[in-house]
Parts: C-alpha cells; structure tokens; sequence
C-alpha cells in the first residue's frame, strides 16, 4: 500500500530554519504530486504548497520566498525547506501524493520564543 512518512519537524526560535522530508513508499514515485499542508492547533488543514512531477512549484502567499519544495526521485523523497520561520508557522505539517491520495501522519513544527 502507499506509504507516506513525514520527518524533520522540531522546534525553532523565530528566524530560523526547518527541513522537512517526505518519503514515498508503495507507488510508482514519479508520476505523483507531493502537496505539502498543515494544520495549527485548532484549525483546519491547510495546503501550504506542491511538487509535481516535472518539479514545478506553487506556493501560498504566506510562504513565498521562505519555503522551497523539492525532489528526488531516486530516493522517492519531498523536501519543505523553511526559512525565516515565524510564530505563524506553528502547525503539523504532512505531506500528501497525487493522485494517489494517500497521506502521511504528520510533523510537529513549532515556532517560539
């Protein structure tokens, strides 16, 4: 079955950075698209931004030019590169494949003073 597994989420202070990986297991990786979402306490999930397959990017406003998504397809791997890290960006982050539409469990980000 596919597997996403979500990994590098921690805790940082205000201005630094974050790496999140994202590997895929049990599907052919290529083809897909890797979203990445999150969801602060409380609130819905929201999408924060994809990868597709040819390595275009979109992004929210929010999280331009702070967070790049990238891929490797050798090693069946999405990363959230996150700079400049504000309070704001506290949530659990999860990465999720098109059109597989399969999820993973999540990473705890958290942003704090």
């Amino acid at each position: 079955q596919v597997q996403l597994v979500e990994s590098g989420g921690g805790s940082v202070q205000p201005g630094e950075s974050l790496r999140l990986s994202c590997v895929v297991s049990g599907i052919i990786f290529d083809p897909e698209s890797i979203h990445w979402y999150r969801q602060a306490p409380g609130k819905q999930r929201d999408w924060v931004g994809f990868i597709s397959p040819s390595g275009n990017t979109n992004y929210i406003d929010s999280v331009k030019g702070r967070f790049t998504i990238s891929r490797d397809n050798a090693k069946n791997m999405v990363y959230l590169q996150m700079n400049n890290l504000k309070p704001e960006d506290t949530a659990v982050y999860y990465c999720k494949s098109t059109p597989s539409n399969s999820w993973g469990r999540g990473t705890q980000v958290t942003v704090s003073s």
